[in-house]
């Protein structure tokens, strides 16, 4: 049996907020409290594909390997790619021993954690005035716990 993905999710999308200080939507523009759409600069936070190891003969749970892809948007480059230095940040700096950051979800423990891909985007127009978005992939991986 696989962990549930959604509980990791979730769990990102907490982690990514409080590391970097800036609110981060799943899937969609955050919102803040009075419900209004954020502030330049913020994340949004998209499930991909996920990858899943067999288990040995004699245990019954799988190992399981999830992407996502954080997309930082902002007005300027500079407030993206300060953002796109929080996430690494958040999810990669380690000390001699572990992550700085832990990602603590129920039922499950984080045995990796690989960022795929970080690169700036481009401006696009819009309706609005430019938008500058900073692309970052990575893979989660977790084993079910007792």
């Amino acid at each position: 049996m696989s962990p549930a993905r959604l509980p990791l999710t979730r769990a990102l999308v907490g982690v990514l907020a409080a590391g970097t200080g800036r609110p981060c939507g799943l899937t969609v523009l955050p919102r803040v409290l009075d419900g209004k759409p954020a502030a330049y600069p913020y994340l949004i936070l998209d499930s991909l594909r996920g990858q899943f190891t067999g288990p040995a003969f004699a245990d019954w749970q799988a190992d399981a390997a999830w992407t996502y892809q954080a997309t930082s948007v902002g007005e300027r480059a500079d407030q993206v790619q300060w953002l796109g230095d929080r996430v690494r940040a958040t999810l990669f700096d380690r000390t001699s021993s572990s992550w700085c950051t832990a990602l603590p979800v129920a039922g499950m423990r984080v045995i990796d954690r690989e960022l795929t891909y970080d690169a700036d985007g481009e401006s696009v127009d819009g309706s609005q005035g430019s938008i500058v978005t900073y692309v970052q992939r990575f893979t989660i991986t977790v084993t079910p716990t007792a």
